[in-house]
């Protein structure tokens, strides 16, 4: 353990954050769960931030002849990884393109001639839902991108927008695993989703899935969200209903969760015990608006001084709702957003730190996978002329850390189990 983390609390909350990472780095997690090699064919597929690291390591781990393998995987663009076998393609995120769509004709043309010997292994992570972008036939890409970018803008959940995104795709929401049959199916799953839920996860392109084509209009209803012609038109005919609970195709289909938001909060108050801190973990599947969450955690934070010293964990995925931004507009990012609205509601209370940071490395569109606040954060702030509530309102979070050098910068971690935040307090 690093010696100076009780004399810099920066150094302690940044170590969580890591200690959180690499509990779901698919080399540290993925090798206990790779099946046996099959009699016939290994075809690897894939998508989500993490899937060029998961089939690097099924590379390096892989039990039989490396050179029986062969595959494709797609990931988000900057987040690829060299490979010896498994073809890797990269694409956009979180608004999929023409690489993503091309990508996943190409995993479906691989699973589709395959028969019963031969295995399929798939390796799914968070963000393989907009990276796998093949729309139902009828719907234009670019339609569904629209739709994609309207439920962005209106802060919807991620499990509402998976269930859109299952009934607009030619390969989610358990499609993929009906091409893949006769052939035995595995899925290995990096969670980052609230519940860990396989049909949630990437929008469970190899499981049932148990929402309907009402849910999905169900969700633009919701929020008055205007669909294309197109769209509207799929979803009202209903005609191809994916697969559900039971469905005899998914029969040879096995699921395997690797890595979890809960499995990396526990790493990171391991870690925070063995530094002498009392530690509370709130749950790994806190959502809403994000700075709603960031102003009632200020509040219990400043409830707990007394308790000092403890260290208050969470995990999840909050929302910004962009509809209520200020005339400027600015650059966000949910774990950003938070903070902010964090520091305020803390308004300078001593010996409380706070860091908020992506797992995946990148908060929102940014370069950040989130920022770290101190007691002084507000006060610098104020000294160098940044108004924290008018950034607050236009939802410049971003900009607000950058200018006090308190962004957290990893780069692409190549691993995706949600939002992790650490609150810590030193002293009442």
């Amino acid at each position: 353990m690093p010696s100076d983390i009780h004399a810099d609390p920066r150094n302690l909350l940044r170590a969580l954050f890591d200690a959180a990472v690499e509990a779901a780095q698919a080399g540290r997690c993925l090798a206990p769960h790779l099946p046996l090699p099959p009699r016939g064919r290994c075809v690897v597929v894939g998508a989500g931030k993490a899937a060029a690291a998961m089939a690097r390591s099924v590379e390096d781990n892989w039990a039989g002849d490396l050179g029986d393998l062969s595959g494709l995987v797609v990931t988000r663009y900057g987040h690829g990884t060299a490979t010896r076998r498994i073809e890797v393609v990269e694409a956009a995120h979180p608004v999929p393109d023409r690489a993503g769509r091309e990508a996943a004709q190409s995993i479906l043309g691989l699973v589709e001639p395959l028969g019963p010997d031969d295995l399929v292994l798939c390796l799914i992570s968070g963000g393989g839902s907009a990276l796998l972008a093949l729309p139902a036939q009828g719907v234009s890409l670019e339609d569904k991108q629209a739709v994609n970018r309207a439920l962005l803008s209106a802060g919807a959940t991620i499990t509402e927008m998976n269930t859109l995104r299952k009934h607009l795709s030619a390969i989610k929401g358990g499609r993929l695993a009906v091409a893949a049959a006769p052939a035995r199916l595995v899925s290995l799953l990096i969670s980052d989703v609230p519940g860990d839920d396989p049909a949630v996860i990437a929008s469970g392109p190899t499981v049932a899935d148990p929402t309907t084509f009402a849910d999905a209009r169900a969700v633009l209803d919701k929020y008055a969200i205007p669909a294309p012609a197109t769209v509207a038109a799929h979803l009202a005919a209903a005609a191809d209903e994916t697969p559900k609970p039971g469905d005899p195709r998914l029969a040879a289909s096995e699921v395997h969760l690797i890595a979890t938001p809960g499995a990396s909060l526990d790493a990171a108050a391991a870690l925070a015990r063995e530094a002498g801190f009392e530690t509370i973990i709130l749950g790994d599947s806190l959502e809403g608006e994000a700075r709603e969450l960031g102003s009632l955690h200020g509040a219990m934070a400043r409830g707990r001084l007394i308790d000092a010293p403890l260290i208050i964990l969470s995990g999840g995925e909050t929302t910004v709702t962009m509809s209520d931004a200020g005339s400027s507009g600015g650059r966000g990012g949910r774990n950003a957003e938070y903070l902010l609205a964090l520091a305020i509601a803390l308004h300078g209370a001593p010996g409380v730190y706070a860091i908020a940071c992506d797992s995946d490395g990148i908060d929102g569109s940014e370069d950040n996978a989130g920022a770290i606040i101190t007691p002084e954060s507000l006060a610098r702030a104020r000294a160098g002329g940044l108004d924290p509530r008018a950034r607050l309102l236009d939802h410049d979070a971003y900009g607000f850390f950058e200018a006090l050098g308190d962004l957290v910068v990893t780069g692409p971690t190549l691993t995706n189990v949600n939002d992790f935040r650490a609150i810590l307090i030193t002293a009442g």
